[in-house]
């Protein structure tokens, strides 16, 4: 199975309907027992309720929720619903993915140019920025250059210390917490490209999903853990010295 490897997507109860084949009231009433099971803190952030006008122009009640609402309703389900939730999720991330695509990568030629007129308007503030900015890189402008997906585990390395100190001060100040054998942001953290989810099979019958920091995420937790604990990267600590 692919990895999932961009940001996350938004799905709704009526989607999950539609790959279940269940009524939508029935879907409806598994998001409200998946919240009471997991108590209203949690629960309510990752289902959230909103509402959509139907066809005939009337208010219906929805839930809405990223892939961590998704694969938590598919567990409730059986392995092909499971796949097929996992495949629609794949579907929907690769659109977001399209959406970023360079202008020499789209094949209509209008939204190509346009596309490029962006992109030099882009690179046109990008190097005022430059211009303004000094010379020499620092060590948090370095990192955000980097696509690369992290662990917990490589964070707390390059800060002198362990895996499992990171995460408790993180669930401490409020930006995580644990349920099963991974770790969620709290809603406020949501949706701001701190983290990206990998679905790993691991059997034909389960799957897991694991939360990797990005670097933007690094540096949220660098400027944090400074501000709040006193902790330096290792690296700024022997610039000091």
């Amino acid at each position: 199975m692919n990895q999932l490897i961009t940001t996350d997507v938004k799905m709704t109860s009526l989607d999950i309907a539609e790959i279940t084949g269940k009524m939508h009231k029935h879907v409806m009433a598994d998001v409200r027992k998946e919240i009471a099971d997991l108590g209203d803190e949690i629960g309510r952030t990752i289902f959230r309720p909103t509402e959509r006008i139907d066809s005939q122009n009337r208010k219906q009640p929805i839930f809405e929720f990223g892939k961590d609402g998704a694969m938590q309703l598919a567990l409730k389900y059986d392995a092909k619903t499971r796949y097929l939730v996992i495949k629609k999720i794949e579907e929907l991330e690769n659109k977001q993915k399209n959406l970023h695509k360079p202008s020499y990568m789209i094949d209509d030629p209008v939204k190509r140019a346009e596309k490029w007129i962006e992109e030099q308007k882009e690179k046109q503030v990008v190097e005022a920025e430059n211009k303004r900015l000094k010379p020499k890189a620092t060590y948090h402008d370095l990192i955000l250059q980097s696509n690369t997906l992290l662990t917990a585990k490589k964070i707390s390395k390059d800060l002198g210390i362990g895996a499992p100190t990171l995460n408790k001060k993180l669930n401490e100040l409020g930006v995580q917490y644990k349920k099963g054998h991974r770790w969620y942001l709290y809603h406020k953290y949501q949706d701001k490209g701190y983290t990206q989810s990998k679905t790993f099979a691991v059997s034909a019958d389960e799957s897991k999903d694991h939360m990797y920091w990005t670097q933007k995420g690094k540096k949220f937790i660098l400027d944090l853990l400074e501000e709040k604990e006193g902790i330096v990267p290792v690296t700024k600590v022997k610039e000091l010295v």
